[in-house]
């Protein structure tokens, strides 16, 4: 199905917030690398360097004032290690949760850590790519993020794996939820809603108008023996009614 025309609205506020990322996201790779250096003897992790581009990221969103943006149960985030396991409506996923100001590393495709500027920093902070449907990939990845978790860094997953339509959540894969019952962490449910409005999928055009929310459920620390299907299964039914009992 094609996607619908923009209205000139739509257009405007998209061209407008392109001409500010053309403009200040170099001054902000600029400013990582100088971080980078200074940091980089006793930060390991990056955790600095993420708190950083994190900040600087969820600024964007602050930009047009007709887009309302909340972010409410910081509070209820580990400080340890932990899995964080959220819905999936579109690319702006990403930047609202930016705004847990919250060390931890994303899983994400790779085509992300191609994008010029972008990728650059993904590749810095050490974030963790996924190949989709390679299963070496795959593999890669859950050892990878296991390693993290041995660190003491949370390891923030899309476990629906692509943007879910509508308001029906897609199936869970298992991978976050087996992570953390081997590792014995907590699972952190984290709720989006409204990105969908402010940008469909990949985009490009943004909404003038948008109402975000990103909520922090209360963690669930998973049993020894739990089952990780039947626990993406309840996390995911957790999220489907709004973080409602």
């Amino acid at each position: 199905m094609p996607s619908p025309k923009p209205s000139l609205a739509s257009v405007a506020v998209t061209l407008l917030l392109a001409l500010v990322l053309l403009v200040t996201a170099p001054v902000c790779v600029v400013l990582g690398l100088l971080l980078l250096l200074l940091t980089f003897p006793f930060d390991t992790d990056r955790r600095l360097l993420h708190a950083f581009v994190c900040r600087w990221t969820f600024a964007y969103l602050r930009l047009n004032p007709a887009w309302r943006v909340q972010i409410h149960g910081r509070e209820r985030l580990p400080k340890g290690p932990a899995v964080l396991v959220a819905n999936h409506q579109s690319l702006a996923d990403i930047v609202v949760a930016m705004g847990l100001f919250h060390p931890y590393k994303f899983v994400s495709k790779v085509e992300l850590f191609r994008v010029p500027l972008l990728g650059w920093m993904m590749h810095l902070i050490r974030h963790i790519p996924l190949h989709r449907g390679r299963p070496r990939s795959t593999l890669a990845m859950l050892e990878l993020s296991r390693a993290w978790l041995r660190r003491g860094m949370a390891v923030f997953f899309f476990p629906e794996g692509t943007y879910s339509e509508g308001e029906q959540l897609l199936a869970f894969k298992s991978g976050a939820f087996l992570l953390a019952i081997e590792e014995q962490v907590p699972v952190v449910p984290i709720l989006l809603e409204g990105t969908h409005a402010l940008v469909a999928g990949d985009g490009p055009w943004l909404a003038v108008r948008a109402d975000v929310r990103l909520t922090v459920l209360p963690p669930r620390v998973p049993a020894p023996d739990a089952d990780a299907q039947a626990l993406a299964d309840a996390v995911r039914a957790e999220l489907q009614r709004g973080g409602r009992a």
